[in-house]
């Protein structure tokens, strides 16, 4: 991996970045989803889906790449392994997992053309694929994290990433737990493990694109 950019208020090369979307699906997002009854109301509260949205946007407009993550079993379970009480649980339901499940689907307000969409069975965005070689070949040192839930995957997402040697800034104002407490404790937490957290106007403009 090539060695990090500097400190955020040098700016961000647009070439070295890229943003992770986590989890922007029906089953996370959504009522009807899996996890709706839990999530789907202080994710609608908060208004993290059309901000992350307009962020997604205005990263891509300044060349930088947005990949999402979806959380789906396959038929042969895939890397999932049932060593906790979560992915039990997912596993139970493997079937509302399925990658052509509807609730496997990324929310209308995510869906584009194109967009680059990794699917695993880890809490970790970045574990169980080849996605991290892949942004170290693509020269990309830096991440910046959206997504749901803040303190499940985007959490494991941004330690796991910051272990693997990538600078990675979470956008406080682009992400949403079950419990906006939670939510905020989680961002503490982050901002002492990662590179610090974000919101989305300063990392914007830290790309030029503010």
């Amino acid at each position: 991996m090539t060695t990090p950019q500097d400190s955020p208020a040098d700016g961000f090369d647009p070439a070295r970045t890229a943003v992770l979307a986590l989890h922007w699906q029906v089953n996370v997002i959504r009522p009807e989803g899996f996890f709706g009854a839990m999530l789907a109301e202080p994710v609608r509260a908060s208004g993290v889906v059309e901000r992350a949205a307009r962020f997604h946007g205005r990263a891509r407009g300044a060349g930088v790449p947005v990949l999402f993550t979806r959380f789906t079993v396959p038929e042969d379970g895939g890397a999932l392994v049932r060593n906790t009480a979560f992915m039990a649980a997912v596993d139970d339901a493997r079937d509302a997992f399925r990658p052509d499940a509807a609730g496997s689907r990324l929310i209308p307000e995510m869906e584009r053309d194109g967009a680059e969409v990794w699917d695993n069975q880890r809490l970790s965005g970045l574990a169980g694929t080849g996605l991290p070689e892949r942004l170290a070949a693509r020269g990309v040192d830096t991440l910046l994290v959206t997504g749901v839930a803040t303190n499940l995957t985007v959490e494991q997402t941004a330690r796991h990433g910051t272990d693997l040697g990538f600078s990675v800034h979470v956008l406080g104002d682009c992400t949403a737990a079950a419990d906006p407490e939670v939510h905020r404790a989680s961002l503490a937490n982050l901002e002492l493990a990662t590179a610090g957290v974000l919101d989305a106007a300063r990392a914007l403009e830290l790309l030029g694109a503010g």
